[in-house]
């Protein structure tokens, strides 16, 4: 699945674990003029029962998009209760600012390389998953740079040295096939890879 526009090019793997019919992973993009929001949810398990749990993402989303980061956790969280639940991971760009958000409680990793300075920002996840209970969030804003690349991850995908990865991508779907090359198909995998563009 790809995502391109003059201010975001996204690409989108989701795969089930091999010998399953159906992943636990879900996804979900959403861009106008303003904004850009992307997430993956990540449902405990696999299967049926773990993606009955990360599907209430991509709905909570697609109706409440303008809201926070904070906002569609919460959402998402009360709308967890009595499900098996599900590690959520969300990101939003701000164009107007030039700013990125993230937001994640489980194991869904994000990473933004600025290739003005170099630099890999790997912010840390808060530790547990979404499932009716209370959680405390912690999202985290940074500033971006045209064409600086990110990647999302669910826990199926295992890098080695990210940011190598990202050093020597030429762009988005270049990151997106050397990941692609990485996938060992033996759990629910989920990655995104995007490039912002400042106009």
């Amino acid at each position: 699945m790809t995502v391109k526009d003059d201010r975001v090019e996204v690409y989108i793997y989701n795969e089930a674990k091999q010998g399953n019919h159906e992943s636990g992973d879900m996804h979900y993009t959403f861009v106008n003029e303003d904004y850009f929001l992307c997430a993956i949810a990540d449902g405990l398990g696999n299967g049926p029962v773990a993606r009955e749990s990360a599907a209430i993402v991509p709905e909570i989303l697609a109706a409440h998009h303008d809201e926070s980061i904070d906002q569609l956790l919460n959402r998402c969280n009360m709308h967890m209760h009595q499900k098996r639940g599900a590690a959520v991971a969300i990101i939003k760009a701000d164009f107007k600012a030039s700013t990125i958000q993230y937001s994640c409680v489980g194991n869904v990793r994000f990473y933004l390389y600025r290739q003005a300075d170099d630099k890999m920002i790997y912010p840390l996840p808060v530790m547990g998953y979404l499932s009716g209970r209370p959680v405390k969030l912690r999202t985290q804003e940074y500033t971006y740079g045209h064409g600086d690349l990110f990647l999302l991850h669910s826990d199926g995908v295992d890098i080695r040295s990210p940011k190598a990865f990202m050093q020597k991508s030429a762009g988005p779907y270049d990151l997106y096939k050397q990941v692609l090359d990485t996938i060992e198909h033996g759990d629910d995998a989920t990655y995104i890879s995007g490039s912002l563009l400042r106009p």
